[in-house]
């Protein structure tokens, strides 16, 4: 689509946890989307109301987490017949909350890790799953508030952490293998990244060093995979992208074990969008540079009936 003089409002930042992260990506939106014609107001959104231009052709939306990825601001946007980028808000509502997408997952014979649900506050004896184990709160992102347990001691801890988010724990068996992400654009899989911490696991210090200046990770795309396992890995991204019903586009993070057995962990439907981020990243290896990526997006979502 030509993008010139098009009015385009890109919301971002929100009031979740991961508002910093947001407003990096709207920078990053606005300035491909400027650089492509559009005439672009960026609105940093603190709460849960949004206030468009006169005129507003389209809503590029960029909020990672609450109000931004869990299906709000779509219903929302829907109410009102104004045309926005990515998933809907069915789907936006099912992949951002970990538990009714696991059991999607399940219905779908998506490979995941075994699982179960922990209503908090509970006893580390409440958890039946054998250790090691990943305790996470099922509606944040960004790895805000996840745990690995590898001894029994930090079980408890770990419960008693996600408590701070709500009344419920997701505790999955702890898959130890490769850590891995696949961008899905419209309906096609891109290559794959292989994300390497420098220290610990992919928490939110190893994502976003410039946010604390600590921690750090290596990224390689494509991975470093036999044809067969990175088809596998594709395919199971697809798969969990499908599950959930999501459109337009996704990044899925996915587990590899030792056996080269993917697992898909969850599906983020408003993925990190700055310049450097993953699945910039990936299409970047296909030959989709970021503003053309940004215009991608624009062109898959007003093709959706809302």
């Amino acid at each position: 689509m030509n993008l010139k003089k098009k009015k385009i409002a890109l919301v971002m930042g929100g009031p979740g946890s991961e508002r910093r992260v947001s407003l990096a990506s709207g920078a990053g939106v606005a300035e491909a989307l400027r650089s492509l014609g559009a005439e672009v107001t960026e609105l940093d959104v603190t709460g849960t109301e949004v206030v468009l231009p006169e005129g507003t052709e389209m809503v590029f939306n960029v909020i990672h987490g609450t109000f931004g990825e869990d299906g709000k601001l779509q219903r929302i946007l829907e109410a009102r017949g104004v045309p926005y980028t990515g998933a809907g808000s069915v789907s936006s509502e099912l992949a951002f909350d970990k538990l009714p997408s696991k059991r999607r997952f399940v219905e779908c014979k998506v490979p995941t890790p075994a699982y179960e649900i922990v209503t908090l506050p509970a006893k580390a004896a409440d958890v039946k799953l054998p250790l090691p184990v990943c305790v996470k709160p099922p509606r944040e992102g960004s790895s805000v508030g996840v745990h690995l347990v590898h001894k029994a001691p930090q079980l408890q801890a770990a419960l008693d952490d996600c408590l701070r988010f709500g009344p419920e724990a997701l505790v999955e068996s702890l898959i130890v293998g490769k850590e891995l992400t696949v961008g899905i654009l419209g309906d096609t899989a891109l290559p794959v990244i292989h994300i390497q911490p420098r220290d610990g696991f992919y928490d939110i210090n190893n994502k976003y060093p410039w946010m604390n200046n600590s921690g750090g990770t290596d990224y390689f795309c494509p991975a470093d995979l036999p044809p067969a396992t990175t088809q596998k890995v594709q395919a199971a991204a697809l798969a969990a992208h499908r599950a959930l019903g999501v459109e337009v586009y996704s990044r899925v993070d996915v587990l590899l074990d030792a056996d080269e057995n993917p697992f898909v962990l969850e599906v983020n439907t408003i993925p990190g969008m700055t310049s450097s981020s993953l699945l910039p990243k990936a299409a970047r290896a296909v030959g989709i540079e970021f503003p053309e990526l940004c215009s991608r997006i624009i062109d898959l979502s007003l093709a959706i009936q809302r």
